[in-house]
């Protein structure tokens, strides 16, 4: 193991070991969160150890809790009692064996399995101006000791605890299946014939940073010019926790200057690159969850969903072609939505 991530708590009492902090959602299953606690039980006056996983969603900043509120949300716990020992048997993976061995003689594994139906780390993108830790969905480990797992009525100090983030990350598979495809035909007031758009893309997927090559096809029928091409891709992102909203922003849009005359065709390929780095001014605007304050991406495409309605945020994106035609005054025609 080239590293192995590790926090102790304030009273030196328990400590956590973890050897990776991205675990995979592989779509019909995701990486099992296998970890060590070091528990020293010398001072534990009778208290026992527990580890849970919590996926929250945050939607405030901790700034704004001034009257008691709490601007988080837990989507799904899941709580182990290590010590004492439950006697229940473990069957320990690599992983935790080199963790154990880091950890010595008082290590006791734990291990979590995540559901499908939950989101992956996803943060909103913080305004230039603004401050604290962003609001979106995270993955918590945290250990603590307290008399019982879980007791609104227990107040558990900070002391008592340790904590890690990591990361669920969306795990896109290689597929040579053909990319949408979607057309539309608009008819001109005076006019008798029609305008034909079509738009398809090569492929479903594309990774980050990847180039996207997009296939339009005209035909104008009408007398009328078309005097542009505009190409751009729009991240839509659909919060749900109370209520369900969704929040468009466009993450790329370039224009062409191929013109189609009347009574004339076009086929021709455009090409588009999305990235944050063109983004960054851009608040709202959903990413992969970060570690600190490492670079990230544009988030991912929310690819599994599981049986059940996901909660979180749920992320996907749209390609849209517009045609710009003047219709007596200059006013631009929006011709295709895919």
């Amino acid at each position: 193991m080239s590293k192995v991530f590790k926090k102790t708590s304030g009273n030196g009492n328990i400590a956590l070991y973890l050897g990776r902090r991205d675990f995979v959602d592989h779509l019909d299953s995701v990486d099992v969160v296998d970890g060590v606690i070091k528990v020293d039980p010398s001072d534990l006056n009778g208290r026992k150890v527990f580890v849970y996983l919590a996926c929250a969603f945050r939607y405030g900043s901790d700034e704004l809790d001034v009257i008691g509120l709490s601007f988080r949300r837990d989507i799904w716990v899941q709580r182990v009692q290590v010590y004492p020992p439950t006697g229940e048997s473990i069957n320990k993976t690599p992983m935790q064996e080199s963790l154990l061995k880091k950890a010595g003689e008082q290590g006791y594994p734990f291990s979590f399995q995540m559901p499908t139906n939950l989101p992956c780390s996803v943060s909103l993108q913080p305004g230039p101006n603004d401050a604290g830790k962003a609001c979106g969905v995270d993955f918590e480990v945290k250990g603590y000791i307290a008399n019982e797992a879980d007791n609104a009525d227990e107040v558990i100090e900070k002391k008592d605890t340790c904590r890690l983030m990591i990361r669920k990350i969306q795990f896109a598979p290689a597929n040579n299946k053909a990319g949408p495809k979607a057309d539309i035909t608009k008819q001109f007031m005076m006019s008798d014939k029609p305008v034909h758009l079509e738009a398809s893309l090569e492929k479903e997927i594309y990774y980050h940073g990847e180039t996207i090559t997009v296939k339009v096809k005209i035909n104008n029928e009408t007398t009328k010019v078309v005097k542009k091409i505009k190409v751009s891709v729009e991240q839509l992102t659909n919060v749900v926790l109370y209520s369900s909203d969704t929040y468009v922003k466009a993450v790329c849009s370039e224009e062409f200057g191929e013109t189609v005359n009347a009574s004339s065709t076009l086929e021709k390929s455009f090409q588009i690159t999305p990235l944050l780095a063109n983004n960054k001014e851009k608040r709202g605007l959903s990413v992969d969850g970060r570690l600190k304050d490492e670079d990230t991406h544009l988030a991912s495409t929310t690819l599994s969903q599981g049986e059940k309605e996901m909660q979180g945020i749920i992320v996907s994106y749209k390609v849209k072609v517009n045609l710009m035609v003047p219709a007596g005054k200059p006013n631009r025609k929006n011709l295709f939505y895919p």
